[in-house]
């Protein structure tokens, strides 16, 4: 190929748009950058003492600027100076003062420092937001890096577990790792450290399938973090969803991030482990019309982000930080899907959980579960066949879908949440719901061709109290968060026992105990999918703060000497996923059917029984004591094939919820249901399970202690 011109050493060719971003091909680089605001771009290369040189890209094809350089290769830092309009006024914003990064980048070396030439105007006077700051940003903010794409990933396979036969732990990267004394202390907080055999071995031992992480995107440090000398730990502030965030790698050489994180997926998937990225496409961290200019501002503005209709100096802000991606522009879907397809098909991860998902699904002001993202994602061969996951909402009008979203979507069940929560500390009037909850929520499910599955069962997530905590505070306490306890959720649905915090009363401790096994053996029985928050099955604190984004440290960070001081609660859980796993009619893949009222058990999938033993009846569920329940798992009427074909068989299964605060004595139903019962669980024991072996006749009575679950198995 002719080249096109010379600029200093570097020979520089046509090249092509597309793909976007850099991609190294085993002897150049190609750069492709779109903008349709541009009216020039220099494609600039940074060595190590952050010397640039500026390449003109002279060809444009379709919006897209790009060249090819010979001779680039991985490890090349740079970044990109667009020239256009900076008009406010009109949604414009391009600076070419301001070296950007790519949003295509698929790893970034440096920092942001917060330093004024980030920013387009002039953040020591804020009386006057549109004055320019014509500041060149170079040597303050963070640059894009050329990437080795090549890998050996040997016979690696996505493990491709089915949602019925899936357990997902939600974990953080850094979170994780940073206390595990068999986890080397280079490899703290890392990728590597993740992957590391102690970590692996203790989650393949829970039962766990997938581990969930929280965002390992590129993410931005916040200035008004820094400035309080906190971090940002959750990481729901990306700027590049191509990359791996770097400073999770131990790797410490540009680039080094990708191929970490590669071994990561690889070492889950030895495991039969599957990997779930949380990915926040809903909003970038340039933040509101006072941000930084790093990257898509100065690109162009109108195109990436939501402008407020009439007045385009401002941005539409669903997610309430600042801005909302622009998902009707063509070319913010494709950054959006090209992304996805890329964390499958290069980083070999199973599936996603999509941040404020209600966001991307915003055409107009309303959430259309038509719009272009959702179709798109459809059609789409590579991204429609692994796992989505929905957080189904978001702060705009409107933005509360649980069970709206289409087909091939699940969802974290808010209504589940809230329902098994407020069961559990005794509000009135919920056993209806709950038993809906607990059978899949049909009422949010069954209307598009969902199964069960569909639900994410979950009672914690990194979002609010962890599951101790959850059971130890009425009230949040964010005090260290410096927003003067104003931030994080304030009705939690919790209840503390009688004492708020830690305490030394063994009354208050024993029923928080209690309470703990209460929530992880309802979610382990309930249809769907269940969802274990990080930590919870080993009774992690955050003392009371509910919204730990900003504390990297001991407080977020998993303490892993609670393995051993709360090891009856890490078998119990372990024992609860292997009683999951062991028997389907707890993970059943259609709905139930309960039949009519007064039928006999012959054929039913479920019935609902009084303490008393006889089935429920309408005027049953509307009493308001509503603290009771027993349910009826018909394992011999299960109609769907296991994966080979055949009829699954499975036992029949009593559970008797009680959640009042004095023991109730349960009748057992006739020999219509079993003639014989064993006790399998009982969450009033310490261990969780009998200390002796407990058979009930049929007919015959069993003694639920107070706030406890007992769960008997058919014993013919």
């Amino acid at each position: 190929m002719t080249p096109v011109t010379t600029v200093g050493d570097y020979l520089v060719w046509p090249g092509d748009a597309y793909p976007l971003g850099s991609t190294y091909d085993g002897a150049g680089t190609n750069f492709a950058l779109f903008s349709d605001i541009a009216e020039k771009v220099e494609l600039c290369l940074i060595d190590r003492d952050e010397n640039e040189t500026r390449i003109p890209l002279e060809e444009v094809d379709a919006h897209t600027w790009h060249c090819y350089l010979p001779g680039v290769a991985p490890g090349q830092r740079y970044g990109y100076r667009v020239y256009g309009p900076y008009d406010p006024a009109r949604g414009h914003r391009c600076d070419p003062n301001k070296l950007l990064v790519d949003p295509y980048a698929k790893a970034f070396d440096g920092e942001f420092d917060g330093h004024p030439s980030l920013f387009s105007y002039d953040i020591t006077d804020p009386s006057n937001p549109h004055g320019r700051n014509t500041e060149d940003s170079l040597g303050h903010t963070m640059k894009s890096v050329v990437i080795n794409p090549f890998f050996d990933w040997g016979a690696d396979r996505p493990p491709r577990h089915p949602y019925d036969k899936t357990v997902i732990y939600e974990a953080h990267v850094k979170g994780m790792t940073m206390t595990h004394p068999d986890v080397p202390e280079s490899l703290r907080g890392t990728y590597a450290g993740l992957a590391h055999p102690a970590i692996i071995s203790y989650l393949k031992d829970l039962g766990v399938t997938a581990i969930e992480l929280l965002p390992v995107h590129q993410f931005l440090q916040d200035d008004r973090l820094r400035e309080l000398g906190l971090r940002n730990y959750w990481g729901y502030n990306t700027f590049g969803f191509l990359a791996p965030h770097q400073d999770y790698a131990a790797a410490r050489k540009p680039g080094g991030a990708v191929s970490e994180f590669k071994g990561m997926v690889r070492a889950f998937h030895e495991a039969d482990i599957e990997v779930i990225l949380d990915v926040v496409y809903n909003h970038t961290a340039e933040g509101n019309h006072l941000g930084p200019t790093i990257a898509f501002r100065g690109i162009d503005n109108a195109a990436y982000y939501r402008l407020v209709d009439g007045d385009p100096t401002h941005y539409m802000d669903y997610t309430g930080t600042g801005n909302s991606l622009n998902v009707r522009h063509p070319h913010t879907l494709q950054l959006i899907l090209d992304s996805l397809r890329y964390w499958v098909e290069e980083m070999h991860v199973d599936g996603f959980r999509f941040d404020l998902a209600s966001t991307l699904a915003r055409e107009l002001h309303d959430v259309d579960k038509l719009s272009a993202f959702f179709d798109l994602v459809q059609q789409d061969p590579i991204v429609s066949q692994v796992k989505l996951i929905a957080e189904p909402w978001d702060v705009g009008e409107g933005g509360y879908q649980v069970g709206n979203f289409p087909a091939i979507w699940t969802e974290w069940n808010g209504k589940y949440r809230d329902t098994v929560r407020d069961f559990w500390r005794g509000e009135p009037a919920t056993l209806g719901e709950f038993a809906s909850r607990i059978t899949g929520s049909s009422d949010l499910y069954a209307h598009n061709g969902r199964r069960p599955t569909a639900s994410i069962n979950f009672v914690t997530a990194h979002d609010g109290f962890t599951l101790n905590d959850l059971v130890s505070y009425n009230e949040k306490d964010n005090w260290a968060n410096g927003e003067e306890n104003r931030d994080g959720e304030s009705h939690n649905r919790s209840w503390n026992c009688g004492v708020e915090g830690s305490t030394d009363d063994e009354t208050v401790n024993s029923l928080r105990r209690r309470q703990r096994r209460n929530f992880l053996t309802t979610m382990m029985m309930s249809l769907g999918t269940p969802m274990i928050c990080h930590g919870d099955e080993m009774g992690r604190t955050q003392r009371g703060n509910n919204n730990v984004y900003c504390q990297d440290n001991e407080l977020a960070w998993i303490d892993w000497q609670q393995v051993k001081t709360n090891s009856e609660l890490v078998d119990f859980t372990t024992f609860l996923i292997e009683m999951r796993k062991k028997h389907a009619v707890f993970r059943r893949r259609r709905f139930l059917k309960g039949g009519p009222l007064g039928e006999d058990a012959e054929g039913r999938d479920v019935a609902w029984l009084t303490y008393a033993g006889r089935v429920m009846t309408p005027e049953d569920w509307d009493f308001d004591f509503g603290k009771s329940l027993m349910m009826y798992l018909n394992g011999h009427a299960i109609t769907e094939p296991d994966e080979r074909g055949q009829r699954i068989v499975d036992d029949s299964f009593l559970v008797c919820f009680n959640a009042h605060y004095e023991d109730i004595m349960f009748q057992v139903p006739g020999s219509d249901y079993s003639d014989r019962w064993k006790v399998l669980v009982n969450t009033y024991e310490l261990t969780g399970r009998p200390t002796r072996e407990q058979f009930v006749e049929a007919e015959g009575e069993i003694r639920v202690p107070s706030r406890s679950i007992v769960i008997l198995i058919e014993a013919n």
